[in-house]
């Protein structure tokens, strides 16, 4: 695990969806509290942010209670109880399924701590959106990929290495056009197309002087839009034509979203996709290129503030209904 974190990584590291678990001991646990009604927890640095808001908001329409907060807050016990507490409320005897949303940057210790802590969770039988396996896969771009050419998820051709040498040797392999993206990011930030050696050669040694890993990939001609799919569970709730100016096509960088229907090839990638780095909500992101689809990301804590306005759906209303059906198994 401890591996797979780095100090200061961006704030997808904390992310949206939930994996595979045996739920019946959980539901027992619902049973034996004093109480008939639902309770969850949401673990956010800002409760106001849309989509932490979006999510508030379906629970309140369904009447049932919450509580937010953030990591910082939470104090964990060991051979004492109650394990976790934050503000008053004991997590594992109070709530009754946790939503953890982006919660910002921290140090190594910290978020290995946070990780540490979301284990202990997972082995008590409590239920979360997202297990930490998950949450790992989908922070390390690497991985992401190593997993999806696994099951036959279509790629993009990527190398990694830390070697500038190779790097270098691998820049025309890959059609001396390549995107070079750090293992751990989101949002498009720090991806550089690069298609001339020299500044391949400078961009590699910088990367190698910190510390980093050279991590590129071919880049995949797909005019200026790709595809996000929204799954949860065992389908695509929703998705859009993200549309950009230039090749970076990420809505949080002035994508503009517009409505599209995905064929059943892109649903069942996405799907597909999903599945194989252990979400149950996630954003995927899907190319189209000249040799087929793409896939590039899945992205285990997906915002959708774009996807609603072209949505026929509520996402956050999605995302709800289906938690529950899987506590009411």
């Amino acid at each position: 695990m401890h591996q797979a974190l780095g100090v200061n990584k961006p704030s997808n590291f904390i992310v949206f969806s939930f994996g595979h678990r045996n739920f019946k001991s959980t539901i027992i646990k619902h049973l034996s509290k004093d109480r008939s009604v639902l309770k969850f927890g949401i673990m956010t640095r800002n409760p106001e942010a849309w989509s932490s808001t979006q999510v508030r908001e379906a629970l309140t329409r369904r009447g049932i209670p919450y509580e937010c907060f953030t990591f910082p807050k939470l104090v964990a016990r060991i051979a004492y109880r109650p394990y976790f507490k934050v503000n008053g409320t004991s997590i594992l005897d109070d709530l009754d399924a946790l939503i953890i949303r982006p919660i910002g940057r921290g140090s190594l210790e910290e978020l290995v701590f946070r990780m540490d802590m979301l284990y202990k969770l997972e082995r008590q039988g409590f239920y979360m959106v997202n297990p930490p396996t998950a949450i790992e896969h989908c922070v390390d771009k690497y991985d992401i990929l190593a997993l999806l050419e696994d099951v036959g998820v279509p790629v993009p051709r990527t190398l990694a290495t830390e070697s500038v040498n190779e790097a270098l040797k691998a820049f025309n392999e890959l059609g001396g056009d390549i995107v070079v993206k750090p293992i751990f990011g989101s949002r498009g930030q720090g991806a550089t197309r690069v298609n001339d050696l020299d500044i391949a050669d400078t961009i590699f040694k910088a990367i190698t002087f910190h510390h980093g890993v050279i991590y590129m990939q071919e880049f995949v001609p797909h005019g200026h839009s790709d595809i996000r799919a929204f799954v949860i569970g065992d389908r695509v709730v929703s998705a859009m034509r993200r549309v950009a100016d230039g090749w970076k096509t990420n809505y949080s960088r002035g994508a503009k979203p517009a409505p599209t229907e995905i064929s059943k090839e892109f649903e069942d990638l996405a799907i597909k996709a999903s599945k194989a780095v252990g979400c149950k909500v996630a954003g995927v992101d899907i190319l189209e290129g000249p040799e087929g689809p793409r896939i590039v990301d899945v992205n285990s804590q997906p915002g959708w503030k774009g996807l609603q306005v072209v949505a026929k759906v509520n996402i956050a209303e999605e995302i709800i209904n289906f938690m529950l059906s899987e506590i009411k198994k």
